[in-house]
């Protein structure tokens, strides 16, 4: 859920197993950061860093090793709610 200090917004719910739990709060912020930038809206916006907070779940390690156009995909549905990396 993202609050912008007047609308909530909710994100898609995802199935996945944890890989890793490291850097997964730093994922979501740099996802905030990065949709920020690029100028997305607070829907789509939250969409992207829990998405990218999704990924980085998936991934073994310290770093999210995934590109935007992947954030981008699930974000954008495509995953069937199933994160599969």
């Amino acid at each position: 859920m993202l609050y912008d200090g007047k609308d909530y917004y909710f994100s898609n719910k995802y199935k996945m197993q944890i890989v890793d739990r490291v850097d997964g709060v730093d994922s979501f912020g740099a996802g905030l950061i990065a949709a920020s930038l690029e100028g997305y809206d607070a829907k789509v916006n939250n969409r992207i860093l829990i998405a990218a907070s999704c990924l980085k779940h998936s991934i073994e390690g310290d770093f999210n090793i995934v590109s935007m156009d992947e954030v981008l995909q699930l974000a954008g549905g495509d995953g069937s709610g199933h994160v599969q990396k």
